[in-house]
């Protein structure tokens, strides 16, 4: 490996470990303005994270090396993996009394946007500490766009590239406009934040609520002050009011840039839009109508719960307005295979992704066609583009590996001693992101503060997998990657 790849990678690492540092500021003001004692373990771990930064910042500083392959995906892993324990220290040292594997799988859930936690009595918990969990998750939001935009389409990972959709002609060069499209994705992004901030606040939530909830809904993380999340307000237009923004941000941010920045609509006609409101609306009528049949609960009342908490189970969000395992069989299976499915490419939600369905079932169809006329060429395609082979083998092995670490994880927790729905779902909500899983541990009104650390260091390591797109993480497994 050269070494001028590794002094630049920790020379990025360390620039990004000083903003986290200054980020911890924020929540030390929150709790300076509240009253509580919070205050000076943000302001210490700021100074202590700051120091260490600057020092392997000043150390390391020299000539950048070409950006290749090889840079981003140790880039990538080394960035989170610094994001994670950095993000776990004021937990650590709070009044908490957390473990370090709890500390570190409650910063991973938010910088990954999972929204799973380890914390009871939320409405107990320092503001200061409140705000740090959702400014974590808001700024793993940006960072997941960013990687979804920009890194993976470059590594051929996965992403569908705002370059490939915008410019053919620019396609192999994902950084040519990196820095007008980043002021682009930054206005909008506030912009989303803000309005989101102004909705809550005017329906049911209060100022420091909204605030919370708005960054964890536009990151779709579902980190959340209250234990039992949006049930803690009941509010029906509230709820539609998160639907709304959990859907929009579950969309290609690259799309809504095109969109809002120069009022392009054909942007929307990109094919996992369809497909992702199309599973959407299909598994929210579907619930509703269910448990109104089921449970006699009212259509209109059915409808917004079902919408509300399937959208927050796709956009993989992890929001619940009640324990909708207790609408019926149905409703469990449901919530359990959309965990698997997710948002859009380019989106700060997790998942599979709609864009793989949409690959995946064309490659499908294509085969099938080979079958009845094996000597014609026929050409997979997503939209008016043409897949080519790196791509659809990029899915396969991503769908394989999906599956594979799925089920591996699932038998460690179940070797563990967890039951069949708690081992299962446990690992597919930290692989997808979604938050919670299924049962009445983990379920929508548990959490995973009864799990022990080994449990723990396991679910933090699916997190990052499934944020990373599984693939960036392996590949630094095979020894070719290290060679010179």
């Amino acid at each position: 490996m050269n070494t001028n790849l590794l002094r630049s990678v920790v020379y990025i690492a360390a620039l990004c470990g000083l903003y986290l540092s200054t980020a911890m500021l924020i929540p030390a003001m929150v709790s300076l303005y509240y009253g509580d004692e919070a205050w000076s373990v943000f302001t210490v771990s700021a100074a202590m994270v700051g120091g260490l930064s600057l020092t392997a910042a000043m150390a390391t500083r020299g000539p950048p090396p070409a950006f290749t392959k090889r840079m981003g995906f140790l880039l990538v892993n080394v960035l989170w993996a610094v994001f994670s324990v950095v993000g776990a220290i004021p937990f650590y040292f709070s009044d908490l009394d957390l473990t370090f594997a709890q500390s570190l799988f409650e910063a991973i859930s938010g910088i990954t946007t999972t929204g799973s936690t380890v914390i009871s009595n939320l409405h107990q918990v320092s503001p200061g500490i409140l705000m740090w969990r959702a400014l974590l998750a808001w700024l793993g939001g940006i960072g997941i766009v960013a990687l979804g935009l920009f890194v993976l389409p470059f590594l051929r990972v996965g992403g569908v590239s705002f370059f490939k959709m915008e410019s053919s002609d620019i396609a192999d060069k994902p950084f040519a406009r990196i820095a007008t499209f980043t002021r682009a994705f930054i206005a909008v992004y506030l912009g989303i934040t803000l309005t989101c901030i102004v909705a809550y606040d005017v329906t049911a939530m209060g100022h420091f609520d909204a605030i919370v909830h708005a960054f964890t809904t536009v990151a779709t993380a579902g980190f959340g002050n209250y234990d039992n999340s949006f049930a803690a307000f009941d509010s029906l237009p509230l709820l539609w009011v998160s639907t709304f923004f959990m859907t929009l941000c579950s969309l290609p941010f690259s799309i809504l840039i095109v969109l809002l920045v120069r009022g392009r609509l054909d942007a929307l006609r990109d094919p996992q839009i369809f497909i992702f409101l199309g599973y959407l609306i299909a598994f929210a009528v579907l619930g509703g109508l269910y448990n109104h049949l089921r449970n006699g609960v009212d259509l209109p009342i059915a409808l917004t719960h079902s919408f509300f908490n399937f959208a927050s189970i796709l956009s993989t969000t992890g929001y619940a307005s009640e324990d909708y395992t207790l609408w019926g069989p149905f409703a469990v299976a449901a919530a359990f295979f959309a965990t698997f499915m997710g948002g859009c490419s380019g989106s700060t939600a997790g998942g599979i992704k709609a864009y793989r369905f949409v690959i995946l079932f064309n490659i499908i169809v294509t085969g099938l066609k080979k079958l009845i006329y094996p000597n014609a060429v026929y050409s997979v395609r997503y939209g008016s583009q043409t897949v080519d082979a790196d791509a659809q083998r990029a899915v396969f092995l991503f769908f394989s590996a999906y599956v594979f670490i799925w089920a591996i994880g699932s038998m460690a927790m179940a070797l563990a001693g967890y039951e069949f729905a708690t081992a299962t779902s446990s690992v597919i909500t930290a692989l997808s992101n979604v938050g919670p899983g299924i049962g009445p541990l983990i379920g929508p009104v548990g959490n995973f503060a009864m799990m022990n650390d080994p449990e723990l260091y396991i679910l933090s390591l699916a997190m990052l997998l499934g944020r990373l797109e599984v693939l960036t993480v392996i590949v630094l497994l095979v020894p070719m990657f290290w060679r010179s």
